[in-house]
């Protein structure tokens, strides 16, 4: 088996994918894990989670293979990649119109508030972020990675759990201060909102060459424009466009407040998505963290 991958599509949190072919035909990405953590809790949760789902906008698990240590997924093929090379791309070969990234939002909004809402279990995700959407051929996305996903009874409102878990950048602040609320659905909220504000701005949210302190954290340079009614700064864009991407920051500001309780679930998100501009109140400014008051911005 090992010598047979040679087309290698990228390198995820828990070991390698490559490209397949089915003895039937079709394509498929194969992930082979690395040595397993607490003895294959990972490939478990995985198997487990995406085994029993099926939506359009979920990645597709069509097998999986055990043998001796090593552990192997196999899943649907996607042509397109995944969503990051689109968003954050240098040379703008691969530019995807507003309208396009604005679907692919409520397609990603779709499959997460199935995984929290329209299963027996509710599916946590935990590493919403653009290298996890896959795109199909026809810019489809489909959420994918669930090593780090967790699976709870439909009614537990907060969530136990040991170790912190996800990436740095669109990870939730009640995994790391317990004083702003349990841990719930709404971690994967919060990551769905960072995501959607990187689509909006088709860059990274953390900008290290930011002039100021205040666009440095990307949020806040967002909402200041928002409340001064200023268009945010985005080349070649219609004014469609703009309307657009001012929806998407909107709802985004919404998804990343501090409290989890602030934030709306994803069946809402959907809804605000799929809804008219018009009807969107302004979110309450962001704040980076419980303690923090704004002073220090104040001084740039």
């Amino acid at each position: 088996m090992g010598g047979a991958f040679k087309d290698k599509l990228g390198e995820g949190g828990y070991g390698s994918v490559f490209k397949g072919k089915l003895r039937s035909g079709p394509h498929v990405a194969i992930k082979m894990l690395g040595k397993s953590k607490g003895n294959g809790q990972d490939f478990i949760s995985e198997v487990a989670t995406i085994g029993r789902i099926h939506h359009q906008n979920i990645v597709q698990l069509i097998g999986f293979c055990v043998e001796g240590s090593k552990r192997t997924l196999v899943y649907e093929f996607m042509p397109n990649g995944s969503l990051d090379k689109f968003i954050f791309s240098k040379d703008g070969s691969v530019n995807l119109s507003y309208d396009k990234i604005y679907n692919i939002s409520i397609g990603v909004a779709r499959g997460i508030a199935y995984l929290h809402h329209g299963c027996e279990m509710q599916i946590l995700h935990f590493d919403i972020k653009p290298h996890n959407i896959l795109l199909d051929e026809n810019f489809n996305p489909k959420v994918s990675d669930f090593g780090l996903a967790k699976l709870y009874p439909i009614d537990n409102n907060i969530v136990t759990m040991t170790g912190v878990r996800g990436t740095i950048g669109y990870m939730a602040p009640e995994l790391f201060y317990k004083n702003i609320g349990g841990i719930s659905h709404k971690a994967d909220v919060y990551s769905f909102g960072m995501l959607l504000m990187e689509m909006a701005s088709k860059r990274k949210n953390l900008n290290p060459n930011a002039e100021h302190s205040s666009q440095l954290y990307f949020p806040f340079w967002i909402y200041k424009n928002l409340e001064e009614e200023k268009d945010i700064e985005m080349e070649d864009v219609t004014k469609e466009e703009k309307e657009i991407a001012k929806k998407m920051f909107m709802i985004a500001l919404w998804c990343i407040q501090l409290k989890p309780n602030d934030r709306p679930s994803m069946n809402k998100v959907v809804e605000m998505l799929e809804g008219d501009i018009g009807s969107l109140e302004i979110p309450p400014k962001p704040t980076l963290y419980p303690h923090e008051t704004m002073t220090r911005d104040k001084r740039i």
